[in-house]
């Protein structure tokens, strides 16, 4: 398939493609990465650690002005050469500041929007055995404005009730809740 670029940043790009009916498909993606990293962090065997975010998009188009993700990241972007698994490591030192004991990679290939966007991610479970902060985490230029430890047990109702007071929950860590729900049951 050819693609057309229609506008181009050094983070992220908007393309043009023929879709099997001949009509122009538009879409978003990513240059400068091969892929997304997601990861769940379970500490201590019992909590996992939740990142509430402000990101532009939503709070531009008046959706939320919170979302509830888990740490990510790009593969690649900064790190040339970087494999998947040095990227879990990173972003969950970077965004977290916390050392995974053990990596477990779910799947490599969920994509969040299809038909939106060009970008897969690979989910993972990072287990921590003792939360200690090993490093100061960012703010990842603002958009990370707090973290939150909540019980496995308490996940749920505590992501419907972030939800009835106006967050989003990212379809990603939706995901890795998914994964990490099968190690639990």
């Amino acid at each position: 398939m050819n693609e057309n670029i229609l506008y181009d940043t050094k983070y992220l790009q908007l393309k043009s493609t023929k879709s099997k009916t001949g009509n122009d498909w538009v879409y978003a993606h990513r240059p400068n990465a091969k892929d997304v990293v997601i990861i769940v962090p379970v500490i201590e065997k019992e909590k996992v650690l939740f990142i509430i975010e402000e990101r532009p998009p939503l709070v531009a188009e008046r959706i939320a002005t919170r979302s509830i993700a888990v740490p990510a990241g790009l593969v690649g972007d900064e790190r040339e050469g970087e494999s998947i698994e040095d990227a879990i490591r990173a972003e969950l030192l970077e965004e977290a500041g916390l050392k995974a004991d053990r990596i477990d990679i779910k799947t490599r290939r969920a994509a969040s929007s299809p038909g939106c966007v060009s970008e897969t991610c690979t989910i993972a479970i990072a287990y921590i055995n003792k939360y200690e902060i090993i490093q100061k985490p960012v703010d990842d230029g603002g958009v990370i404005v707090d973290r939150v430890l909540v019980n496995i047990k308490d996940i749920y109702p505590w992501l419907r009730e972030q939800e009835e007071n106006g967050a989003v929950i990212a379809a990603q860590t939706l995901a890795g809740l998914f994964y990490l729900r099968e190690n639990t049951d």
